[in-house]
């Protein structure tokens, strides 16, 4: 689309290749196999919760990204809920660790730097699969936990540019003003051009005309 004609639809980076989604992806897988490994497989609610809470987390960035072709609103509301999810998530493993005795990895623990410089690096389930199933509970949480920070930073920092593109460009209604608009003068721009055109035909043939009728003696 041109300057004066904008889009309605907007173009959108597809999900899958934002760092964030990615992330969110190797939450889910990673809390599937947390929740196998070292929560009771009956009984305990906690299970349901964090599995679901992952899976909400990539589920609403998908519909988010979807319905943020046409609706920014929605886009920015359902980004939202997935943050939202992803707190909840990180809520679970932090009173995991609490419930354990396990301790939270901070900045000051030898294996922090170390980790955080892995998962900010490593968006494929696959470069975690191999160490998922041997890793230790208190190792698995941190590393999600970690991927909940990152996440929701990364997710931040979007939101913050889709609010700034809904204040410049609106929502769908004012894209299709505006390219209603655009269109209109578009049209009425070539129709001066094409009528500039005519006239300038004109001027030529009334030209050739005189020289027909009053051909130049030899």
């Amino acid at each position: 689309m041109t300057e004066n004609n904008p889009q309605v639809l907007k173009r959108q980076k597809p999900w899958r290749e934002a760092y964030y989604y990615q992330k969110t992806e190797v939450l889910y897988q990673m809390t599937y196999v947390f929740c196998q490994r070292f929560l009771p497989a009956h009984g305990d609610r906690t299970v349901d919760q964090m599995v679901q809470a992952a899976r909400s987390g990539k589920q609403n960035i998908v519909e988010g990204s979807e319905d943020g072709k046409t609706s920014s609103e929605m886009e920015i509301k359902l980004i939202n809920v997935a943050r939202s999810s992803l707190q909840e998530l990180r809520e679970d493993y932090l009173d995991y660790l609490k419930s354990h005795g396990l301790p939270l990895w901070e900045p000051q623990h030898p294996r922090y730097r170390a980790m955080r410089q892995f998962c900010s690096s490593h968006n494929d389930y696959q470069d975690y699969k191999t160490f998922a199933e041997r890793l230790t509970d208190e190792e698995l949480a941190n590393i999600a936990l970690t991927l909940c920070h990152q996440t929701d930073k990364l997710m931040t920092s979007y939101l913050e540019k889709l609010e700034k593109r809904f204040v410049t460009e609106g929502g769908i209604k004012e894209r299709m003003h505006a390219a209603r608009t655009g269109y209109r003068e578009t049209v009425d721009h070539r129709l001066k051009e094409l009528k500039a055109e005519n006239q300038k035909l004109k001027e030529e043939n009334q030209r050739l005309r005189q020289l027909l009728e009053h051909p130049r003696l030899s």
